[in-house]
């Protein structure tokens, strides 16, 4: 299996500075969160009475750091955040941030929680970063390459070639915010695939990207949850649908592979519970 990768040093100027720039937020978020972890203080609850969706000073801190740079480096891009919402912008570009995503596993004390960053023209996200501060890992994709940045080692992310669901890993976070027929499409997957994992947010699209897994299906995905994902897996050569197996939105329903065959075996069970989902998102 080859991939078409593009160098960084290939890309233009202006892509560059925006790849830069978002490693600058990954370091400014890895700053406030890092020291946090396992040290979160109180926790909020977003939800009151209706629900659990918790909140912590490194959700809230991370992000201000991060507009705060974007503010002075980027003025006309728009920023769309977890915590603190949209501001307009006037360039086309839209910046997308979820300082810690996976707040319940941050608030158990289980590095599975990551930040999202993530640089969209338009609707289509062009740059991804996935940082996982607590394992010194970052994962950053882009039009037509990704790497991992994994304890001073840099490497070319490439999905495994696996074509088939039956030799498939599978993951999802959470099976039981599913709908009763999106964990019906789900269970179908699960008994196909032949192992699946649980409870991992964001770090199982990285763990696609660098070739150990090969399939997570989510829903009740809000933008910020999804926009730093699509470049990674499809900077690693991997696919990135709704549940359709149409090209990937920006939420709420996503599938990504490793491959376009596990793709379309994952679709068939898929694409029943397609569509019609709100995005509700989730930490």
């Amino acid at each position: 299996m080859s991939i078409s990768f593009t160098p960084i040093s290939e890309l233009t100027k202006d892509f560059q500075d925006r790849l830069k720039l978002a490693e600058r937020l990954g370091d400014a978020a890895r700053a406030i969160t890092l020291p946090l972890f396992r040290n979160h203080g109180l926790t909020d609850n977003k939800l009151g009475d209706a629900g659990f969706d918790p909140v912590t000073k490194a959700d809230r801190d991370a992000e201000e750091a991060m507009r705060e740079i974007l503010d002075k480096e980027a003025p006309d891009d728009a920023v769309n955040g977890e915590e603190f919402g949209l501001k307009d912008g006037t360039s086309g570009w839209t910046w997308y941030l979820d300082p810690v995503d996976g707040t319940r596993a941050f608030i158990a004390g289980l590095p599975s929680w990551t930040t999202l960053i993530a640089c969209a023209l338009g609707d289509t996200p062009e740059i991804g970063l996935i940082d996982q501060p607590w394992l010194d890992e970052r994962y950053v994709g882009w039009t037509r390459g990704a790497v991992s940045h994994i304890r001073g080692e840099t490497r070319q992310l490439t999905v495994d070639p696996e074509t088939r669901l039956t030799n498939a890993i599978l993951s999802t976070t959470d099976p039981f915010i599913l709908t009763p027929s999106e964990r019906g499409a789900f269970e179908h997957l699960r008994q196909t695939a032949r192992l699946t994992r649980y409870g991992l947010d964001a770090y199982a699209y990285a763990r696609v990207a660098a070739g150990d897994m090969h399939i997570v299906t989510e829903t009740s995905l809000q933008p910020h949850d999804v926009g730093a994902l699509i470049p990674v897996i499809r900077g690693a050569g991997g696919v990135a649908c709704d549940w359709s197996g149409q090209p990937a939105k920006l939420g709420p329903q996503l599938v990504c592979a490793a491959t376009q065959e596990i793709m379309d075996q994952a679709v068939v069970s898929l694409r029943r519970s397609a569509g019609g989902r709100s995005r509700i998102g989730l930490d």
